[in-house]
C-alpha cells in the first residue's frame, strides 16, 4: 500500500469519528491484516492518539483490556461481536470509556444487541483491503445498510455474466422479494487505487477484469441508493436454480436467542446445485431443541422458501481464521461428516432429526449414484 492511501485513509476516519489526541484505540485484529492498520492503526497515527494492542482477539479479555487501557474506539470483522455478545452478562458491562466500535459484518441485530448491553455504537462500514472499492456512509442511511457506493462504482450478477443488477424490491415486513436478480458483485469501473499484488499475477489477473475491479463482495441496492452487504462471492449457495447469499440467512438465525453464532455455507445437492448447511454455537447453557428451532424459522416473515437449512451442525464455537472471520472453508470440506451432532430435516418442512449413521449411509449412496461429491473442497 502507498503510504498516501495509508495516510489519507487515516485522515478520513479521524474527521469522520472526531479521532483526537486522547483517543485510544484498541487493536484485537493482528497488524497483517488492512482492517487493524487502516481503520485502527492509521487514524490514531493521524491524530496522535494511543495505540493498545493485543496478540490475538479475546472475548473474555476485552472488557478488562479497555478498562485498563481507557480504550475510546476499536475495529472488528467478523463474528467478533456475536463472541462479545456470548460472554456472560454483568453488572458492570457498561462501566467502561469505550464511545465506539467501527468494522464490518457485525450485522443489525448484534449490533443493536451490543448497543443495548454495553452502551456502545458500531458504525458498519465497508473498504476493500486493496482499496479498490469503497462504501460512503451518510447521516440518513438506514439501518441494516452500509451507505452509498463511492462514484464509478456498480453492482453486477456475476463474473460470467457481468449484467447490471436490479434495484431490490422489499415485502411490507422487510424481506428481500428478488434476491436472485439484486444481489450481485459490487464492482469498480472508475479509478481505482489499487496497486496489485506482490509476485501474484494470477490473482491480480482475477481482480482487475475487462479493466474493471472486482471486490469479490456481494451486495444489494434498494431504491434510494443504499446498499447492504450479502456475503462473499464464494458464500452464495444455489438451491433449485435461486441463488441465496449466506449472509442473509446468517442475519436471520442470529435472532434466535440461543445462538451465539452461525454460519451458513452451501453442501452439495444429491442431484444438483447446493443445499443449505448451517453452523451453530449455540450460547452458554443452551441445547439445541429441534421443535423450538423449525418454529423459529416458520416466524420469521423474511425467510424465504428455499432459505431454511436442511443440515444443522450444533458446536461448541465457530472456527475462525486469524482475522477473525468464519473458516467456512473448512465447515463446507467437512459438510455432514463432522464429528458434532447433526440435525437434518429428510424432507423439506419435514421436523428436524438426528442425521444417524444410517441415513448418513442413505445420503452417502444418493450421491454415488448421481456422481455427486458429499462436500466442497
Amino acid at each position: 500500500m502507498q503510504p498516501g492511501r495509508l495516510a489519507a485513509a487515516g485522515a478520513s476516519l479521524v474527521s469522520h469519528f472526531s479521532v483526537g489526541p486522547d483517543d485510544v484505540h484498541y487493536v484485537c485484529m493482528p497488524m497483517f491484516h488492512g482492517n487493524a492498520v487502516i481503520a485502527d492503526w492509521a487514524p490514531a497515527l493521524a491524530a496522535g492518539a494511543g495505540v493498545a494492542l493485543r496478540a490475538r482477539f479475546s472475548a473474555s479479555r476485552f472488557l478488562p483490556d479497555v478498562r485498563r487501557f481507557g480504550a475510546t474506539y476499536f475495529t472488528y470483522v467478523g463474528r467478533a461481536v456475536q463472541y462479545l455478545l456470548a460472554t456472560p452478562p454483568g453488572p458492570d458491562d457498561r462501566v467502561h470509556p469505550l464511545r465506539l466500535g467501527f468494522g464490518t459484518e457485525a450485522g443489525a441485530v448484534d449490533a443493536a444487541r451490543f448497543r443495548e448491553r454495553f452502551g456502545v455504537p458500531l458504525v458498519e462500514g465497508y473498504g476493500s483491503s486493496e482499496g479498490g472499492a469503497a462504501i460512503q456512509r451518510t447521516p440518513d442511511t438506514p439501518t441494516g445498510a452500509i451507505g452509498r457506493a463511492a462514484p464509478g462504482t456498480t453492482w453486477r450478477s456475476s463474473r460470467r455474466t457481468p449484467a447490471r443488477c436490479a434495484p431490490a424490491r422489499f415485502s411490507a415486513t422487510g424481506r428481500l422479494l428478488n434476491a436472485t436478480e439484486a444481489v450481485g458483485e459490487l464492482v469498480n469501473r472508475g479509478r481505482s487505487p489499487f496497486e496489485g499484488y506482490w509476485r501474484n499475477p494470477e490473482a491480480e489477473a482475477a481482480r482487475l477484469r475487462g479493466g474493471w475491479y472486482w471486490t469479490g463482495d456481494l451486495f444489494y441496492r434498494d431504491a434510494d441508493g443504499f446498499l447492504y452487504f450479502a456475503g462473499r462471492t464464494d458464500d452464495r449457495l444455489r438451491v433449485d436454480s435461486e441463488n441465496l447469499a449466506a449472509a442473509m440467512i446468517e442475519n436471520i438465525l442470529a435472532r434466535w436467542d440461543r445462538v451465539a453464532g452461525a454460519a451458513v455455507y452451501a453442501v452439495p445437492d444429491p442431484v444438483a446445485g447446493d443445499q443449505v448447511m448451517a453452523a451453530l454455537a449455540l450460547r452458554e447453557g443452551e441445547t439445541f431443541d429441534p421443535a423450538a428451532f423449525a418454529d423459529f424459522l416458520a416466524a420469521q416473515s423474511d425467510l424465504g422458501t428455499k432459505m431454511p437449512p436442511r443440515f444443522v451442525r450444533v458446536l461448541r464455537e465457530l472456527p475462525l481464521t486469524a482475522t477473525n472471520k468464519i473458516h467456512r472453508a473448512a465447515l463446507r470440506q467437512a459438510a455432514f461428516r463432522c464429528p458434532d451432532p447433526v440435525w437434518w430435516r429428510p424432507a423439506p418442512g419435514a421436523p428436524y432429526e438426528p442425521l444417524t449413521p444410517a441415513a448418513l449411509d442413505a445420503l452417502r449412496a444418493e450421491h454415488a449414484r448421481h456422481g455427486r461429491p458429499e462436500a466442497y473442497g
